[in-house]
């Protein structure tokens, strides 16, 4: 028996791709199109088939080689009957053709470019009902030209479909777990699509299963015909012998996240690992419910918490004692108890308390509000608030600062953050620029801010950035609390509900509206003095809101 050199096929316009996965050792028995290995691009993995039945002798790459069109993967003592796979050059015609014909379709497509542009399902190969598992954009989004709309799925490969044209997503087609084909439409764009006209000449010399150029016509994927579209799909329940099954993006955002994708469990269809499931063990990791293998073997026994040198957490079967009712926390909560759980134990936090005599402000704000009650803006005490923080910002720079390592860096930029209560938790809008911004403007971006925070429609932009955030419960009540810092702030203001209380003016007790004020600050930035400092300014502003003019 004869040893038989198998070698990556023509895989398309890819060169170097990375190995991610291993089907095979030495010693298996391997058939004719059995998969041997995953590799990935930047927009897709794919499985690469044997081109001969025999016994596996010697394998020539490990994961994270990087493999092109004619490396050797693997050595096999082939079996007396073995069979050679369709060689990649029986698709050439078909190339060829297919290309001829796009070409046409192109030009039209480009040439009605007025009205909206529909991006289609180009030719991902011999592929039928492929379902989406993944939705990179949303309406409203501006899409470049070969941005990724959608990642797709096979039993063998998956796959990012980018947009063929260039402008805004007004309509999107699809949804997760949808099943798509060639031609399916996908999403209808608003704009310009003059890039997709000059893909027209190179569409038949860059066809490629991630990179379509043409908004309708099929771009043929020989990547595909040759190395995946004729392969058995491998038994799902098997055992690899490299990472789990998640797409290019995912496996990208795990190494961003230092992830190590192996331990992660998949929700996905067929077990994929999708962003969410790599976002879910991330929390679970920063809380402390879950340990990755390196920690484990890092960290001294003794359960949760030892790593800190603390105690076990106790373990209590509550049901022994009574009735129970279990429910998971929302997203939001665990989100956020991770980063909480995170800035209590790092950060060594005090906290000064303080009042605030804001009986003329309050009468000022009423008024204000009766002269703008056909504007539909209700001014709030909290914008006077942002703005009193801006000015205290200002004359104690410190508390507008950030750690970063032995350094401070401190903000030329006023972006405070304030806690808003909806229904699936808490979240923080950012006023950006508050500085810059009066108290209508900031009153009426609050109102927006937080409408979208109850509706869960917040952007990841609408929430970061903040230099300094104000924690305010006064519509519920209380006199006093302990905010945690939102690192990497190094303050954060905590405000309850102000109560009218007799205050001494020198000759008698006259009635006073107080605002108690909690004042969290980070010791390793800024020290008691201080703290006492801003608290007493800021009093001093709310006492006496001409202040911020000077």
């Amino acid at each position: 028996m004869a040893l038989v050199e198998v070698k990556v096929p023509d895989i398309g316009d890819f060169d170097e791709v990375a190995v991610i996965e291993l089907m095979v050792k030495v010693g298996d028995t391997v058939k004719v199109e059995q998969s041997l290995i995953t590799v990935e691009s930047d927009k897709a993995s794919m499985e690469i088939p044997s081109s001969t039945a025999g016994v596996v002798k010697e394998l020539r790459v490990k994961l994270g080689d990087k493999v092109k069109e004619g490396s050797v993967v693997l050595m096999v003592e082939a079996s007396g009957d073995a069979a050679v796979a369709p060689a990649a050059a029986d698709a050439a015609p078909a190339v060829a053709s297919a290309s001829a014909a796009a070409a046409p379709v192109l030009v039209a497509a480009a040439s009605s470019a007025n009205g909206p542009i529909e991006v289609h399902v180009p030719d991902i190969g011999d592929f039928k009902d492929v379902a989406v598992i993944e939705i990179f954009v949303k309406p409203g989004d501006a899409i470049k030209m070969e941005q990724s709309l959608i990642t797709v799925e096979s039993d063998k490969a998956a796959m990012e479909i980018p947009s063929s044209a260039a402008g805004v997503l007004k309509e999107l087609k699809v949804k997760i777990g949808d099943k798509v084909n060639i031609g399916d439409l996908l999403a209808i764009l608003e704009g310009s699509i003059a890039a997709a006209t000059t893909a027209v000449t190179s569409a038949s010399a860059a066809l490629s299963v991630a990179s379509p150029a043409s908004v309708s016509t099929p771009a043929v994927a020989p990547a595909l015909s040759t190395a995946v579209l004729s392969a058995p799909a491998h038994n799902p329940g098997a055992a690899t012998l490299g990472l789990p099954h998640a797409s290019p993006s995912v496996r990208k955002f795990a190494r961003e996240l230092g992830v190590p994708l192996e331990e992660v469990k998949g929700n996905g269809p067929k077990g994929r690992i999708t962003q969410d499931d790599v976002q879910a063990f991330t929390k679970s990791v920063m809380a402390g419910a879950t340990q990755t293998k390196a920690q484990a073997a890092k960290a001294p026994a003794g359960g949760d918490g030892a790593a800190l040198g603390l105690i076990p957490w106790p373990k209590i079967d509550f049901a022994k004692f009574g009735p129970i009712e279990r429910k998971e926390m929302g997203r939001i909560k665990k989100i956020s108890g991770a980063n909480l759980l995170r800035n209590a134990i790092m950060i060594p936090a005090v906290t000064n308390h303080d009042d605030a005599d804001i009986t003329e402000l309050e009468a000022f704000r009423v008024a204000t509000n009766k002269e703008n009650e056909k504007s539909g803006v209700k001014v709030t005490m909290l914008a006077f608030l942002i703005k009193a923080c801006v000015a205290a910002l200002k004359k104690y720079p410190e508390f507008n600062s950030s750690l970063d390592g032995d350094a401070l860096v401190y903000k030329n930029y006023w972006h405070i953050g304030f806690a808003a209560d909806t229904p699936n938790g808490l979240m923080v809008p950012v006023i950006k620029d508050a500085d810059k911004k009066g108290i209508l403007q900031i009153s009426q971006e609050m109102g927006e801010l937080a409408k979208k925070a109850r509706d869960g429609k917040l952007s990841p932009a609408e929430m970061t950035g903040a230099t300094f955030t104000i924690s305010s419960l006064g519509g519920i009540g209380g006199k006093y609390f302990t905010p945690i810092i939102n690192a990497p702030e190094v303050a954060i203001l905590g405000v309850c509900k102000s109560t009218h209380e007799p205050v001494w003016d020198g000759k008698q007790f006259v009635p006073r509206l107080m605002l108690p004020l909690s004042l969290t600050w980070d010791h390793r930035v800024i020290d008691g003095a201080a703290a006492a400092r801003f608290n007493a300014y800021l009093g001093q502003i709310l006492g006496d809101f001409r202040r911020v003019l000077l």
